[in-house]
């Protein structure tokens, strides 16, 4: 049965002491940015360090003796397994969590520190999942899903009510993977604050709200989930949600890795705020559709900060290159003492950092007496690559660049 705005409140007076209501947060620099007044919900701060707590939080607590006693069992990418084990563990419930073998080793062993059995199985969610459905099956443990659930939708819906409670949002900007966030914070609104449009940002290499609105109905993508938000890599919405956000939520705005790497980037740069992937999305969502938003009071829900630090550098170097202050290149040098000198004194003086260099003189590609310098610069952006370009070819250097 599908929760209404009734249920939501009871969700929250059962979290009471279990989560932390997060405060909205004002941010000059994006209001700035986007021409609107601009509030960040920060679910990167809840405990576990993600929004997930809520929902699997407000189904663990409504567990009958018979059920608690069963265990229970979910499949997560590492959010909703964190949330689901730290608040069984909490209740005094056996917990197994399923995840991908694919899995972020930082989701995998916080996970893993919060009590419960965790089993990698599968390349991606949906794999993840029909194992966990299997072990279900076989033990007689009760499934949380992670989206397509009552109650964890009512717990989730708690952020609309934490947002109401603050301003009168006029668009609110909620990142998509299986889409029970969106679906509850659409019904508190919906409630509690009307005139509010809810827009759901999904992940390009995740499409499933966009291809369900189309369809008008819930759908899984065609091709497999592939997005460095791996939190929205679900491949499919659910049902419950379709049936919840279909009359709330009319339009989805689809971002790449490359946009959600520079909204990471943002937010840890300018607001001192880390959040993963998924966190970051509906940031860049924000950024895409700015002109729409001009004059506008914004809410935009970072969902979750539990990023790999592996992940994490690569997320840097792809928001680098997006924004043009990350620039790999090739030049060509005579193969002399004091050449390669020559060259990072002329980067130094332009204002460019080396993050890294290779010094080749064995490519067959490269004359006899030459070399092959690969670098990877820190710049400012596109016009300080240029600058910096010229500034070498003007020293007579060949050079390349890469990106």
């Amino acid at each position: 049965m599908a929760p209404g705005i009734d249920e939501i409140e009871v969700a929250r007076r059962r979290l009471a002491g279990i989560i932390k209501p997060t405060p909205l947060m004002r941010s000059a620099t994006l209001e700035r940015m986007i021409g609107a007044q601009v509030f960040l919900k920060p679910e990167n701060l809840q405990k576990t360090g993600s929004f997930k707590l809520r929902g699997a939080a407000n189904r663990v607590a409504t567990l009958t003796p018979a059920e608690a006693a069963r265990g229970v069992i979910a499949a997560s990418a590492g959010n909703h397994g964190q949330a689901l084990a730290y608040a069984a563990t909490r209740a005094g419930v056996r917990a197994t969590i399923v995840m991908p073998a694919t899995a972020a080793i930082a989701k995998v062993d916080a996970t893993r520190g919060y009590g419960p059995e965790v089993v990698l199985a599968g390349a991606d969610y949906q794999a993840a999942r029909h194992a966990a459905e299997a072990i279900r099956d076989r033990t007689g443990a009760l499934f949380v899903d992670a989206y397509d659930d009552e109650f964890v939708i009512a717990g989730q819906g708690t952020i609309g009510l934490e947002i109401a409670d603050e301003i009168t949002p006029d668009v609110v900007l909620v990142p998509v993977g299986g889409g029970g966030l969106i679906a509850g914070i659409a019904v508190a609104l919906a409630a509690r604050a009307p005139g509010a449009e809810v827009i759901g940002v999904e992940a390009a290499g995740s499409p499933q709200l966009s291809v369900s609105l189309a369809a008008g109905a819930p759908m899984a993508i065609a091709a497999p989930a592939d997005t460095i938000a791996d939190g929205l890599a679900t491949g499919r919405l659910g049902r419950m949600p379709f049936d919840l956000i279909g009359a709330r939520v009319r339009r989805a705005v689809t971002v790449d890795d490359f946009e959600i790497g520079a909204a990471v980037l943002l937010l840890l740069e300018r607001m001192k705020l880390l959040v993963e992937g998924a966190g970051a999305t509906a940031l860049a969502g924000a950024l895409k559709i700015k002109d729409q938003l001009v004059g506008r009071r914004v809410v935009i829900v970072l969902s979750g900060g539990n990023i790999d630090i592996n992940l994490l550098d690569r997320i840097i170097g792809y928001g680098l290159a997006h924004a043009g202050r990350l620039m790999r290149c090739t030049v060509d040098l005579r193969d002399r003492p004091g050449e390669l000198q020559r060259l990072l004194a002329l980067i130094g003086e332009a204002g460019a950092n080396v993050r890294s260099i290779r010094h080749d003189r064995t490519r067959r590609d490269v004359a006899i007496g030459g070399a092959r310098v690969s670098l990877e610069l820190e710049t400012r952006g596109p016009a300080h690559r240029q600058e910096l370009s010229e500034r070498l070819a003007a020293h007579g250097y060949l050079i390349a660049i890469e990106s």
